[in-house]
């Protein structure tokens, strides 16, 4: 069935407000997966609702929990997501950050104690359209082996980036460094089907078209070594400076057992004009033009712009169990 955004939103909202999440709490959280599903994410989208509102009622996420901020350092953020959804920390940060990195020219946030970062690039394109270059890490429960290894250490740990560009919308990248997210292979999972053999490997080490057998092992790297050490380096840049849980000691986003992940997000802002005198912006746009001079090149970010704009004149597509699934977490 196709809903608009608005009747998403507010469906989504009103199940967790049923389960007893703090309305301010629900509207965060059902926006960021309504924009997920609009931009063609939906691995992070709907498809998560049942498994956060069953980790609400276990006690494995606090749906009343208010994030809580310090500022122990001029440039520096400290938020405590508190065991809570990790949206209204990102909001929080949204609103606090950019003032911050206007006064220093640069500035960062550690959020610890957290959850589910979502589709960063919804994050960092806010950012960059209060004209501000951002970068987001965070890491995930343990999915991902060190190169050479066969126990999962690593999350898959994305990593994403925003920049604005001079009378357009910002360019914007964001990637997992696993070959594909781990939500990708979730949604097989839910649907029933295969995934490519190179997208993930079972627990013996061998590649898999099996998506529960990959669920069970671990995610194939992006470019081998080099997105293994990838992930380590955002181990460190989220989990190590938030002082929040590494990916192997935290607990699953899929299912509501076991004790809250406690992962950790970290946001670097910097004011793109302050060490240069000016003009960042229209230097980028020239770069853009320049990029897509060339035949078959696709600006980062303009996809899921694109989708979210369709959605909003067309609404987005629900299949029929996901809204069947998600109408059953009321009663």
């Amino acid at each position: 069935m196709y809903m608009s955004l608005i009747e998403a939103e507010t469906l989504v909202r009103s199940v967790f407000e049923d389960n007893r999440v703090l309305p301010s709490t629900a509207l965060s959280v059902a926006r960021a997966l309504v924009q997920s599903e609009a931009a063609g994410q939906s691995g992070h989208g709907l498809r998560r609702v049942p498994a956060y509102v069953k980790q609400v009622r276990s006690g494995k996420v606090d749906g009343a929990a208010v994030p809580q901020l310090s500022r122990p350092k001029p440039a520096v953020l400290a938020i405590d997501a508190a065991h809570g959804f990790a949206y209204p920390a990102l909001d929080l940060a949204i609103a606090e950050l950019p003032a911050v990195t206007r006064e220093q020219g640069i500035a960062f946030a550690a959020i610890g104690r957290s959850h589910h970062a979502g589709v960063m690039a919804l994050t960092v394109e806010r950012f960059a359209e209060l004209g501000l270059v951002a970068m987001m890490f965070a890491n995930a429960p343990a999915a991902m082996a060190p190169w050479g290894g066969k126990v999962p250490l690593y999350g898959t740990n994305p990593i994403a980036f925003a920049v604005p560009v001079a009378g357009s919308d910002p360019l914007v990248i964001d990637l997992a460094l696993s070959k594909v997210a781990r939500g990708k292979v979730m949604e097989a999972t839910q649907k029933g089907v295969s995934i490519p053999d190179d997208w993930a490997f079972d627990v013996d080490g061998n590649p898999t078209t099996d998506a529960h057998a990959a669920m069970k092992g671990t995610m194939a790297p992006s470019g081998g070594a080099k997105g293994a050490a990838l992930a380590l380096m955002v181990e460190v840049l989220s989990a190590g400076l938030a002082g929040a849980n590494f990916s192997y000691q935290a607990s699953s986003l899929f299912d509501a057992d076991g004790p809250p992940p406690e992962l950790g997000h970290s946001i670097i802002l910097i004011d793109p004009d302050a060490a240069n005198g000016g003009g960042t912006a229209e230097r980028m746009a020239g770069l853009a033009g320049e990029m897509a001079k060339q035949e078959g090149v696709r600006l980062p970010g303009r996809r899921g712009r694109s989708l979210r704009a369709q959605a909003l004149t067309n609404g987005i597509e629900i299949e029929d169990n996901v809204i069947s699934a998600i109408h059953k977490l009321s009663a």
